[in-house]
């Protein structure tokens, strides 16, 4: 059994967030939860705010009552939408800014299932 839960137009860049994806795929999710709570990054936020609604998803929807079961089967950030912004520069000219954003998607699994 499989439990999901995605954000999308998160405004964190794909490749910071992917830096925090890639530190939780494959855990337990009490322990992926207690690794994102102490990340420095600040794409470890809204990771952690998927990864709880995954959690959340599983035992309401799924009846996955046991959370220690519960492993990140697949975790993945795919690219939004770019905001594209200007910034004046020097002698009239303007710099186009790229406000990235990403959508961040968490999978979680059932040890039991696999067994």
């Amino acid at each position: 059994m499989e439990a999901m839960a995605r954000a999308r137009y998160i405004r964190v860049t794909p490749m910071k967030a992917r830096r925090v994806v890639d530190l939780i795929r494959g855990m337990d999710a009490t322990e992926a939860q207690a690794v994102l709570r102490f990340a420095p990054q600040a794409a470890s936020e809204p990771v952690g705010k998927v990864l709880d609604s995954a959690i959340a998803n599983a035992a309401h929807n799924y009846e996955m009552t046991d959370v220690d079961d519960l492993f990140i089967k697949e975790a993945y950030v795919d690219e939004g939408p770019t905001l594209k912004r200007f910034r004046p520069r020097a002698q009239g000219r303007a710099y186009r800014i790229r406000k990235r954003t990403s959508h961040i998607t968490v999978v979680l699994g059932s040890k039991e299932g696999t067994r």
